[in-house]
Order: structure tokens, then C-alpha cells, then sequence
């Protein structure tokens, strides 16, 4: 007898394992400043506090640290990741060069439905910028970022930007919180939204380049004096 096969149903959400759930909590507390820099994590209280076991909070921590959130300090374990001046700038370098590069190109070649989904991803961080939790208009920005990386196919240079996402949210924290910016976050993206709809790749890399220039400004200043502070207490 022959039966017919039918393709097996897709999952389309994936269910969370503990080790997830903790990863994406321990995640955003760091890249919202409940732990700040240079403070140790101590197995412990993270245990108490999350209800989970040491091996849970250790396998979480590791992943933390490929991530480029945690350190581990010899005869110290882990603390959450340093943030210095050196570091951004370098950070701040790749990504006008990536995102420049990818605004440019999509200006040049996106369809006929790139305008309502880049619209749509706009739209949620405009609904997000005065969220209490600051991870959502994060994972807003990353969409937004990443619509206009795979319009443009630049695949690789979207991975190269996902290894630094979460370092990057860590700046972005930074220079939201800013009450001296010069121009609103939103006003820029809305700037790069603009100049790649009228398929100015001119204007567009520009637009990023101005955006990454205000932020770079500002996160510099911050970290400064940071690091002032902190050489005066040592």
C-alpha cells in the first residue's frame, strides 16, 4: 500500500529552554546598566535571585563572555565587561563602514516592498524610545539595521555586525540616555529611511555617517569621563 507524505509542520516559535530565559535576563540587565561595569557576578546571589543552579548561571556566564558582555579576571571570576573609549571607537569604525556601505547599496537596488517593512521597523522604535525597558527599542534598532543589510545582500557583513550586536546595545544605552544630543536617535534613522527610499546611495551613506558621528561624540565624552572617575578612586 502506498501512502502519501506530507511534509512535516514547521515550528514556527521555538520553545525556550532555562538556559535561554536566563541568558536573554542576565543579557538585558547588563545592557541596561542593573550591573555595571567592572562589577563582579557572583554565582550565589544569582542563583537566589533567578532560581536556578550554579551550572545554569555558569554556562550563561560563559556565554555572556563570548558575547563580549562578561570578563573573566584571574583570582577575581567574572565581572560584566569594561567599557573604555579605545573599544567603541573601534566599534563605531566598523559599523559606519558596514552600515554605510549597506545603506548606499540598498538605496540602488531594493523592491517593490522594502518601504512598508522598513516603515513598519521604523515605526517600532519611534513606539519603543520611551519603553521603561530599553531592550525593546534595542531589538527594534537591530531590525531595522537588519532589513537594510539582507536588501542590500550583505550577508557577512550582517554576521560581523551580529558578533558585535550586543556591545553595540551597550553604546546604544549610552548615548539614549544623553539629554545633550544634539539630534534625537530617531531623527537620523528616519534620515537614512528617507535618503534610501529616494535611492540616493550618496545620501545615504551620509545620513548613517551622521548618525554614527553624533553617537561616537557622545558615547566618547561619556566614557572619558568614566575612566576619569574611575583612575580618581584607584
Amino acid at each position: 500500500m502506498n501512502i502519501e507524505k506530507s511534509d512535516l509542520p514547521k515550528i514556527e516559535h521555538a520553545p525556550q529552554t532555562l538556559r535561554d530565559i536566563v541568558q536573554e535576563r542576565m543579557r538585558t540587565a547588563i545592557i541596561e546598566g542593573h550591573f555595571a561595569p567592572g562589577e563582579r557576578l557572583v554565582e550565589r546571589p544569582l542563583c537566589d535571585q533567578l532560581g536556578v543552579s550554579r551550572t545554569v548561571i555558569r554556562e550563561t556566564i560563559r556565554y555572556l563572555e563570548a558575547e563580549g558582555l562578561v570578563e573573566i579576571i584571574p583570582n577575581r571570576g567574572p565581572i560584566v565587561a569594561l567599557l573604555d573609549w579605545d573599544q567603541a571607537e573601534q566599534i563605531y569604525a566598523i559599523r559606519e563602514q558596514l552600515e554605510g556601505s549597506a545603506a548606499a547599496v540598498c538605496a540602488q537596488r531594493h523592491g517593490s516592498d522594502f518601504a512598508t517593512r522598513l516603515g513598519e521597523a521604523l515605526a517600532a522604535i519611534n513606539t519603543t524610545m520611551n519603553d521603561a525597558e530599553l531592550i525593546g527599542v534595542m531589538r527594534a534598532t537591530t531590525r531595522f539595521y537588519e532589513i537594510i543589510f539582507a536588501e542590500a545582500g550583505h550577508e557577512i557583513a550582517w554576521d560581523i555586525v551580529q558578533r558585535l550586536n550586543w556591545r553595540i546595545s551597550r553604546l546604544r544605552v549610552l548615548t539614549l540616555s544623553a539629554k545633550d544630543r544634539p539630534r534625537p536617535g530617531i531623527d537620523h534613522m528616519t534620515t537614512i529611511y528617507e535618503a534610501i527610499l529616494s535611492r540616493d546611495a550618496d545620501a545615504a551613506r551620509a545620513a548613517v555617517q551622521a548618525h554614527i558621528f553624533d553617537a561616537s561624540s557622545i558615547a566618547q565624552r561619556f566614557l572619558h569621563k568614566e575612566e576619569e572617575r574611575a583612575e580618581k578612586n584607584a
